[in-house]
């Protein structure tokens, strides 16, 4: 499912420093799709998506016939200036879709395995894939609460950002050792944190930049809870008086909603947002998926009022 709302939806938008400025939108789409190499070894990246074909190196070659599970993949647009490497592909679009992938084992044995996201733009062209890289005996000791290391990767196979949470507590009874994620981009170097705040009743987090300055909040429903729509968590000015973006679980269907964990996700921010906070963006809707809609082995309700 594919957002219709636009940046535009948010006329009064007010941009905290270190916006971008308005950027000119990178031509027409080319398409580099891809189809199984025989023969090649895998990927040196665990979890990267079967099908891209590689080249010398361990790298994905692109411009490839497509295979039949294969998705398009979009095309990298010139750099801005000061643009940490990858991020490019963030600089060009204002919407972001994010589909977790079934894993048949989960499904039939409620056995928790890692995470793999497909990341695409509105044109449904993979800009990242992400995996998840933890322990068996996290994932399914600590559940939903776990702490991970999210790896993002783009077309030729470079790891451009990563995700680090820490194991925190995942009670709302208890202010203190909330949760928190850090993006880094490349990784090793931050450009911004994910913190959650202490509310009795809403899911509210604070969006910071990397000298850990505050720049937006997130502020969800009470009741993470819906059948048949969306749940959005909308994203504001630090006075709260502007909506400058959403990040929406979108509705996936009864079958896939009662039986598997896979969401999709959809997030919306300014195009001339810096590419660094939308990278960060895409971090909260990771960790908002851990701690809202992650199914568990022994408790099969993935959302419910704030707790």
């Amino acid at each position: 499912m594919e957002l219709s709302n636009k940046a535009a939806e948010f006329p009064n938008s007010t941009y905290p420093p270190g916006y971008a400025g308005n950027q000119v939108p990178y031509g027409y789409p080319q398409y580099a799709a891809f189809q199984n190499a025989p023969g090649q070894a895998n990927n040196a990246f665990q979890g990267y998506p079967a099908g891209a074909p590689y080249g010398p190196g361990g790298l994905p070659v692109q411009n490839q016939p497509s295979g039949l599970n294969g998705a398009a993949w979009m095309p990298a647009p010139p750099p801005p200036l000061n643009c940490p490497p990858g991020l490019e592909y963030l600089s060009q679009i204002d919407q972001i879709l994010v589909h977790q992938q079934i894993e048949l084992l989960e499904v039939l044995t409620g056995f928790e395995t890692n995470n793999k996201y497909e990341i695409k733009n509105s044109l449904g062209q993979r800009v990242y894939f992400a995996a998840e890289e933890n322990d068996c005996c996290t994932r399914n000791c600590c559940g939903p609460s776990r702490p991970f290391t999210m790896k993002i990767i783009d077309n030729m196979g470079q790891e451009v950002i990563a995700l680090q949470r820490p194991l925190r507590c995942s009670a709302c009874c208890c202010p203190c050792c909330l949760q928190e994620l850090e993006v880094q981009a490349p990784p090793g170097t931050p450009v911004g944190y994910i913190k959650q705040n202490w509310h009795p009743c809403l899911p509210k987090f604070t969006v910071q930049n990397e000298a850990k300055i505050d720049v937006f909040k997130i502020i969800g429903p009470c009741v993470v809870c819906s059948c048949c729509e969306d749940i959005n968590f909308e994203v504001k000015s630090m006075d709260e008086s502007s909506v400058v973006g959403r990040i929406s679980k979108q509705w996936s269907g009864f079958v896939r909603e009662a039986f598997t964990d896979a969401d999709n996700f959809g997030i919306q921010f300014p195009l001339d947002l810096d590419v660094k906070m939308k990278a960060v963006m895409l971090g909260a809707c990771f960790l908002i998926d851990f701690m809202f809609f992650e199914q568990t082995g022994d408790k099969n309700q993935r959302a419910g009022v704030w707790q």
